[in-house]
């Protein structure tokens, strides 16, 4: 016999089953030259797997987020430090503080706004391409939630935001006689 499959009734404690098969095989053969696989064990290792690659691109996707923020930090540091002649002009013709940071920070919430766009047209097309390849296989087309496109868009505005704080806040902070004098 090379494989024998025990249903056991839902009223059933799985454990105190399994535990009695293996003692009434034990007791027949007279050692234990067989494994029982539990049904319950198989969707615990199934869950455990699955909650490691959740963490694991959990991780990947902050760590990318770090980076793309970090970019978006250093492209508006270029920004603000090759338009002192513009901040200090809207400076001296009456722009508070306030006005300039926030032309920044909207500057940077625009530039990841495009950014989540083009990745969701990516996304987008993938699945339109995993959809072709593997219509059959597939038991529906995949779907892209418009939640959670959405929600894509607003976490892009924020990730905008915050890194977007420190380039605003020192374009704000020029002086605009010394801002005005820069060639």
């Amino acid at each position: 016999i090379g494989l024998i499959t025990v249903k056991v009734d839902d009223s059933v404690n799985t454990t105190v089953a399994e535990k009695g098969i293996t003692e009434l095989l034990t007791m027949r053969h007279g050692k234990k030259d067989f494994f029982i696989m539990n049904s319950d064990t198989i969707k615990q290792t199934i869950e455990s797997t699955t909650g490691t690659m959740k963490l694991l691109i959990s991780s990947i996707a902050f760590i990318s987020l770090i980076v793309g923020g970090i970019v978006v930090m250093n492209i508006m540091l270029v920004s603000v430090t090759e338009r002192p002649r513009e901040i200090g002009l809207r400076k001296a013709l009456g722009a508070t503080r306030g006005k300039i940071l926030v032309q920044f920070l909207i500057e940077s919430m625009v530039l990841t706004i495009i950014g989540g766009l083009i990745g969701l047209g990516l996304a987008y097309g993938v699945n339109s391409l995993i959809t072709t390849l593997a219509a059959a296989s597939l038991e529906g087309p995949p779907i892209i939630s418009l939640n959670v496109a959405i929600g894509s868009i607003i976490f892009s505005a924020f990730v905008g935001i915050i890194f977007g704080i420190l380039p605003a806040n020192k374009a704000s902070k020029l002086n605009p006689i010394e801002a005005l004098r820069y060639e």
